[in-house]
């Protein structure tokens, strides 16, 4: 069978971060969204391959957000690949300070927290994070417009304080090409339609990074190799 597109840009970045190493144990975030799902199918391929030695689990955060919740559909897709989708409840809207406003930032920030507590509690060397290289841009874009930062979320991030490693083996994956998989896999993604929504920040980034490079992926490639190619002569 020939191996997808996708996978092939996924296996370059896997590669060029040296992102999985010999006995990783490894917990992957699915949301039941076209980006996680996609790594879902990607490591229960990979775990086949010939020579390979990780471990994986997925983990889906449940919140009080029912039409955040993944559905049965794409559970048995997920099953279908052997995976076993383990679940966890997070409170969301109990955990927000008084007179705090419910947004995208604060739930994301929350079910991130408990990845990254699961992760340490029960051994994963690895979190591995669905962000592919349109949200690494729009992040770019964003700490520079906002903060006056020239960063953004690293393809591997390795805390300094804990054993644990943050992977995002979708860094070289653009929006496109991912919907084109995920259409050609027949994907049945969970989309959150939770009336507290506020990431007009986020979109306004995305208009940005589109005027910019036209939506052309070249383009955006050429943005993101630009932040491993930085010449600080030519800078303040």
């Amino acid at each position: 069978m020939r191996k997808p597109n996708l996978f092939s840009v996924i296996d370059k970045a896997i590669y060029d971060y040296n992102m999985i190493e010999n006995g990783d144990k490894i917990l992957i975030g699915a949301s039941g969204g076209k980006d996680s799902t996609s790594l879902l199918e990607y490591f229960a391929n990979r775990q086949h391959r010939k020579g390979e030695n990780f471990t994986f689990t997925a983990m889906h955060i449940e919140t009080d957000f029912g039409s955040c919740a993944i559905s049965p559909r794409l559970r048995e897709l997920v099953k279908s690949w052997g995976i076993d989708l383990k679940n966890l409840f997070v409170n969301v809207q109990g955990r927000l300070k008084p007179g705090k406003k419910m947004n995208c930032y604060w739930c994301s920030t929350q079910r991130r927290t408990e990845l990254l507590r699961y992760a340490l509690d029960n051994g994963y060397t690895k979190l591995v994070l669905g962000h592919h290289m349109d949200d690494i841009l729009e992040t770019l874009l964003m700490n520079m417009l906002t903060k006056g930062s020239l960063s953004t979320m690293p393809p591997k991030f390795t805390y300094k304080k804990y054993p644990l490693t943050i992977i995002r083996p979708l860094c070289y994956a653009d929006i496109k090409s991912i919907k084109e998989h995920a259409a050609e896999q027949g994907y049945i993604s969970t989309t959150c339609t939770c009336t507290y929504q506020d990431n007009s920040g986020r979109k306004e980034a995305r208009s940005k990074l589109e005027a910019l490079t036209g939506g052309d992926k070249k383009a955006k490639e050429k943005l993101f190799a630009s932040l491993r190619n930085i010449d600080s002569l030519y800078l303040p």
